[in-house]
């Protein structure tokens, strides 16, 4: 796939996972069989899904998806979950959820197509636009796969709106996939820019801080009172960043930079293991391997907005 911004968009997102090439198709959503006819179309391209991974071929270093014709029919009968994701360059592209398969590499269908790996271990290697395609096809599967059940009356569900809503069997409640909004914010003094850890990461992994935005709370409010609660650190100078979606499992990930009003640490061990003040002197004198995911101490994955603002910082002043 080649990359070009979304339709409407001044300029291209530097956030792994942001780039949507697909024409969403909301109006197709709501013709009858229009999901069953683009199925039938030879141009219609499938995009599998099996226990939240995405089937990837090619080299480590140059990964590209598996896309899959619909009119294969191998995949209709362990097929789980079918739901439209949108149309690009007049083909019309879908998700297939293939989790009740056992062991794809011994599907015979599956096995010589190429491997389902975890999104995070290859995001960073595809292109744009293929990391934003399978983000989009994975999220969506993984909100039907717990959404079976009406959570008004725990009745059965059924997918409606070409993958894109369940109505409950007993109730008809309708049900819509959700994102969780979530905050992560660059703290800093001017010279130092403040790194913690949670308890049940990776041994040296340290990131920025993140929390999830509660009800009836701003964005804005969520960081200042994140940031509070997790280390004592009183705010100023809260300013938006960029935005991530974050399919692992359903979050949008809403960055922002902050200048710190208070220096002195009170760490909320319930939350952090751990929390400190870094220069960029000392980050830019890392060995290579803290880049990379490696080592005593580590930053986050390339993949993710923490790391891009990480990079940001420490490349300024």
């Amino acid at each position: 796939m080649d990359v070009r911004p979304c339709d409407g968009a001044e300029a291209m997102q530097d956030n792994i996972f942001t780039l949507c090439r697909l024409d969403r198709a909301h109006a197709l959503r709501h013709e009858d069989g229009a999901l069953e006819a683009a199925l039938a179309h030879p141009e219609t391209r499938l995009v599998p899904v099996w226990r939240s991974k995405n089937l990837i071929d090619g080299p480590r270093a140059q990964p590209r998806p598996v896309l899959v014709p619909a009119t294969a029919l191998w995949w209709r009968e362990p097929a789980v979950e079918v739901a439209l994701l949108g149309v690009l360059d007049g083909a019309t592209y879908a998700v297939v959820d293939l989790s009740d398969i056992d062991d794809p590499k011994a599907h015979p269908s599956l096995a010589a197509l190429g491997a389902f790996v975890d999104l995070r271990s290859m995001g960073q290697f595809l292109s744009p636009a293929d990391a934003g395609l399978l983000a989009y096809a994975r999220a969506l599967m993984w909100w039907h796969q717990r959404h079976r059940f009406c959570g008004a009356c725990g009745s059965e569900t059924d997918s409606r709106e070409a993958g894109h809503s369940r109505v409950c069997r007993n109730c008809g409640t309708t049900h819509f996939p959700r994102t969780d909004p979530a905050v992560i914010v660059l703290v800093h003094d001017g010279e130092r820019c403040l790194l913690a850890r949670q308890p049940g990461w990776p041994p040296g992994m340290h990131s920025v801080l993140a929390g999830f935005v509660e009800p009836g709370e701003s964005l804005e409010s969520c960081v200042h009172r994140e940031v509070e609660e997790e280390t004592g650190i009183v705010l100023d100078e809260v300013r938006y960043h960029s935005s991530q979606p974050w399919p692992f499992p359903q979050s949008l990930m809403v960055g922002f930079t902050a200048r710190a009003l208070t220096t002195g640490l009170r760490i909320d061990r319930r939350e952090l293991e751990h929390a400190d003040w870094y220069t960029r002197d000392w980050l830019n004198s890392l060995p290579p391997g803290a880049y990379d995911g490696a080592g005593p101490f580590y930053l986050p994955r390339r993949i993710s907005i923490a790391r891009r603002l990480l990079d940001e910082w420490r490349s300024t002043g």
